[in-house]
């Protein structure tokens, strides 16, 4: 009768004709009376419908009879115990199974149904049958529901009712039923079967360790119920969830032979808290690399706090990624940013920090710092009530002394700045649909790494990628799209901005960015921006335009090549720089804008599409190359494709060196910019000096500070018409502006000369 489950175990009592005092009357534990010698029992060796097998006088208001063996409880296993009665003389009494459930130190465990359905004898020498399945799980069919604690059992039956008759009795058997309730024996493993309750309050964890255990490569079920989950448990077999778990914020659930994410929202009934908690795994568990979303779709009813989600961990630094899924913003009033203003001081001597902050209590971490002299994407990056001061992601250029500032605290779907540390983790293949009321993603506020890979973000109410310190050292932002709620406003009334960046090594490549107020905000240095397609225009006629991407640092060191720029600019300035008139180092250096699409339309003729704006004085360009570029401007023509934003300051052109603006092509471009410049002067009226006008070609209406070359194209001829072999001697840096050179010769002469010029040094 044996089955697989049971691995051989002995299960069959022996008969009762193998002798009674393996026979107890009471529990059957060793040391209870046996009914060897009895008056009240007997062997019948030749019954007609049992053969061998016991006759008992009933003489006890519950008469027990035990086998006194022990049979085994496999885990998982479900026994059957069946008796054959038949009433023989005297009162009619019912009949049950019964057992004691034994533990593995010899003791009873307590607690638990230990009798069977109890079924009345009828009539005088019919056959009754009576049975009762016992075993771990509470399924139907039960009938003594045991759980996982006890080892074995004594098993026998009762007669109970009246007492004064006689019954006889067949020999019991017992059996493995397991069969019944494993139907898909080879293929799951049922939680129930291990003693788990799924009454939503009984720690289920060992039983599901034991079912995982137990499934040796086969799948674990989880039937319907709640199962609470009191603490982490990692289950290494594949799992079927019918019923819910419920389990603790810091309790783990780490399904390591299928982590998948519909896995973990059919097991906790709800997308939002199957993604934390698949999360919380993912950072738990070196098995698990990626957490694959199953391309699903999961609703977020506010902002996700990603730190909160693994209270475990402040800091992390191995590769990670979230993939292949969208998640979608749901709800209103619960992404409202949180604004706040208070009163607060700022030094330029230490330019990170704001001091003497009223309410610094209510000043949430993360929350965008905006006031006189602040400039652009400046955000919380942490703060210190006891000592009243909030850290700043980045100088401010012009806040010095004590003023009202006004934080805001953007929402974001995904917010990483509770982490410490977040080194290499992705995002790829996700849409990130903010639906308009949400903003994307905020990452933590130091790490190396991140990146964001062929991801939308979609229609975010007012950012899509946000850094509030130096988690984006090397970010990574590849073949994505941010497309904007804005498009039916004008480029200068939009307010919101597709992503920031404060650290070095920035890569933006291949990405298409919809009318946003800037694409891109860029502090640090050494970034390469390729690919990519950002247009910003609107329908007004002669319209403002604003920045596609924005430097933020005079030594930018950077890279744009191959970009589509559309109704937008490249603007470069030092508004991060707390003390910004330049007193020393490189000024505005390391710029190479290079085999570029520029284009604009309806928009007024001062529109440029590279635009420097320095914040103090006495700055100069010391590095800047803008070769292989076309520039066109549709529907009406611009004056020039570079200019200085004298807001705050002009360039001091005495510093300007290392500028190469060369091999472009313009169309509808008035002043075609170029450095060094090439030009044909033509002198028709004899003079002894000639003057060569370097405006408007000279870049950024720089000075024509040297010439390379000076080639007569005619003969040169003095007045009564005589060659005159001689060259000229220059001076530069003539007129007014400065931008004109003086060609001066021994006589009056005239004549045509081709010569190149240059506005640096």
């Amino acid at each position: 009768m044996n089955k697989a489950i049971t691995e051989g175990a002995a299960l069959m009592p022996p008969p009762f004709a193998a002798g009674l005092g393996q026979w107890a009357k009471g529990d059957g534990t060793p040391g209870s009376d046996t009914y060897e010698g009895d008056p009240n029992a007997a062997l019948v060796p030749a019954d007609a419908d049992f053969g061998g097998c016991l006759e008992l006088l009933k003489s006890d208001e519950v008469q027990r009879l035990r086998y006194m063996g022990e049979t085994p409880l496999p885990e998982g296993c479900y026994l059957r115990v069946t008796a054959r009665v038949k009433a023989i003389s005297g009162n009619l009494p019912a009949v049950r199974i019964a057992g004691l459930p034994g533990d593995g130190a010899g003791g009873a465990v307590g607690g638990l149904t230990v009798t069977g359905p109890g079924v009345a004898l009828a009539q005088y020498g019919e056959v009754v049958e009576v049975s009762a399945i016992v075993g771990p799980g509470r399924r139907t069919g039960v009938d003594m529901v045991w759980g996982t604690a006890p080892a074995y059992g004594h098993f026998g039956l009762d007669l109970t009712g009246p007492s004064g008759g006689v019954v006889r009795i067949d020999d019991l058997r017992i059996e493995d039923a397991t069969h019944v309730f494993h139907r898909d024996m080879m293929s799951r493993v049922d939680v129930r079967d291990f003693g788990a309750l799924g009454d939503g309050a009984t720690d289920d964890s060992a039983a599901f360790e034991a079912a995982d255990q137990a499934a040796n490569g086969r799948r674990v079920l989880v039937p319907a119920g709640t199962y609470r989950l009191e603490r982490n448990v990692t289950l290494d077999s594949p799992v079927i969830f019918e019923g819910r778990l419920s389990m603790p914020d810091d309790a783990i659930l780490s399904l390591t032979r299928d982590f998948r994410l519909p896995i973990y929202i059919d097991a906790f009934g709800s997308e939002e808290q199957g993604f934390r908690k698949a999360f919380q795994a993912l950072l738990n568990n070196a098995d698990h690399e990626s957490l694959d979303m199953g391309g699903r779709r999961v609703s977020i009813s506010g902002p996700l706090d990603m730190a909160a989600a693994v209270p475990n961990r402040d800091r992390f630094s191995q590769r990670r990624v979230i993939r292949n899924g969208q998640l979608y913003a749901e709800g209103d009033t619960v992404w409202e940013p949180e604004v706040v203003t208070s009163q607060a001081t700022y030094s330029p001597a230490d330019p990170r920090r704001l001091t003497n902050v009223a309410d610094i209590a209510n000043v949430p971490v993360g929350a965008l710092v905006e006031g006189a002299g602040v400039g652009r994407e400046i955000y919380v990056r942490s703060k210190n009530v006891a000592a009243g001061d909030l850290v700043l992601s980045e100088p401010l250029y012009d806040a010095a002394g004590t003023q009202v500032f006004t934080f805001t605290r953007f929402k974001y779907m995904l917010d990483f700045s509770g982490f410490e540390r977040l080194d290499r983790f992705a995002l790829a293949d996700l849409e990130i649909q903010c639906n308009t009321v949400a903003s994307g993603v905020m990452l933590a506020p130091v790490g190396v790494g991140f990146q964001m890979r062929e991801c939308y973000v979609t229609r975010p109410r007012d950012r899509g990628l946000t850094s509030i310190g130096r988690g984006c050292q090397g970010m990574l932002v590849d073949r994505c799209q941010f497309i904007t709620r804005e498009g039916d406003t004008l480029a200068q009334n939009r307010a919101t901005i597709a992503l920031n960046a404060n650290a070095n090594d920035v890569k933006l490549r291949d990405n298409r960015c919809t009318q946003f107020r800037h694409f891109a905000v860029l502090g640090g240095q050494n970034n390469v921006i390729t690919g990519n397609h950002f247009f910003q225009g609107d329908s007004a006629a002669s319209g403002v335009r604003l920045a596609g991407i924005a430097l933020l640092t005079t030594n930018a060191s950077s890279t744009i090549t191959g970009n589509y720029v559309d109704n937008c600019f490249v603007e470069w300035t030092n508004e991060r720089d707390p003390d910004p008139a330049f007193t020393g180092g490189f000024s505005f250096a390391g710029l190479s804008v290079t085999d570029n699409t520029f284009l604009c339309s309806g928009v007024a003729p001062w529109f440029s599409f590279v635009v420097v704006k320095p914040h103090g004085p006495d700055h100069g360009i010391t590095g800047l190359t803008v070769t292989g570029n076309v520039f066109r401007s549709a529907g009406g023509a611009i004056d020039r494709v570079e200019r200085v934003d004298t807001t705050f300051a002009d360039l001091d052109y005495t510093r300007t060196r290392d500028v190469t603006f060369a091999a472009n092509t313009y169309h509808n471009i008035g002043a075609q910019a170029a450095n060094p410049l090439r030009l044909s002067h033509t002198q028709n009226t004899a003079a002894a000096s000639w003057t060569v006008e370097g405006a408007p070609l000279l870049p950024f209406g720089g000075r024509a500070r040297a010439i390379d070359a000076l080639v007569p194209t005619d003969r040169i001829r003095d007045a009564a018409g005589l060659s005159v072999p001689e060259m000229p001697h220059v001076d530069v840096e003539q007129g007014p502006a400065r931008d004109q050179l003086r060609l001066n010769w021994s006589a009056p002469v005239r004549g045509r000369v081709s010569l190149t010029i240059r506005m640096d040094s």
